[in-house]
């Protein structure tokens, strides 16, 4: 894959990496991105701060685990690989160490449906994947464990993985996590949180799926999200 090629995407990962730190999601150059590309995946770099960053540094990293350049690949090049070999809903792959989630994560403790915005990454639950040194087989297959059924996880003593149809669906879906995480750690201060139930969360995860979708782009079968008010005005 020639550098030159991708020159929008690669850019859109630069841009990406700087706006997580600016959101208070990532800190100095920990985090990395990724988005799939051709037969493979561009990744970025690996120790080169964000704001240095060019878009000819992201690496070309095909679908057998080899990477294209002169830089080497994010030192967890093995998570977002194993996501793209075994997630086709995943387009692009965000891994953050956001302060709240990696707290959280520090206690090996995933994340309850405390709040029905826990649905946005799949799930009755936010998981925390088992504990392996940074880097290794190891991690990328307990992450994936925790990743299953679910667009999001948490990674003990370490951060959170999140994946998306594209990068800015990724970005918005880790903006969300660290949201909750967030608000999770606040009301565990006051006492136990009130966790919603399954019979709650099935019915939360069902509206999600047409959530967002106006009435013209439901598909056969489905239903909006939340019941409208009675239109008042004539279509047109």
């Amino acid at each position: 894959m020639p550098k030159s090629k991708h020159q929008k995407l690669r850019r859109a990962i630069v841009d990406a990496c700087r706006e997580m730190n600016a959101l208070g999601i990532n800190q100095g150059t920990s985090g990395n991105i990724s988005a799939r590309a051709d037969d493979g995946f561009l990744i970025t770099p690996s120790g080169i701060p964000y704001e240095e960053m060019e878009p000819d540094q992201i690496v070309p990293m095909d679908m057998e685990g080899g990477y294209h350049g002169d830089y080497l690949p994010s030192s967890e090049w093995r998570m977002h690989y194993d996501i793209f070999r075994n997630r086709p809903d995943a387009g692009a792959v965000v891994h953050t160490h956001a302060v709240f989630a990696t707290a959280i994560s520090c206690l090996r403790q995933g994340i309850p449906a405390f709040h029905y915005m826990i649905g946005v990454a799949g799930g009755t639950d936010i998981k925390c994947a088992d504990y392996a040194t940074f880097g290794t087989q190891a991690l990328s297959d307990r992450m994936l464990k925790a990743l299953e059924g679910r667009t999001a996880c948490l990674l003990a003593n370490h951060g959170m993985m999140c994946l998306g149809r594209d990068l800015k669906k990724a970005m918005w879906l880790a903006v969300e996590v660290e949201t909750l995480a967030r608000q999770y750690w606040y009301a565990s201060q006051m006492g136990d949180p009130v966790i919603l139930d399954d019979a709650e969360m099935t019915d939360i995860l069902a509206r999600f799926k047409t959530y967002g979708k106006q009435a013209h782009e439901l598909k056969p079968g489905e239903a909006l999200a939340v019941e409208p008010p009675p239109r008042r005005d004539a279509p047109k």
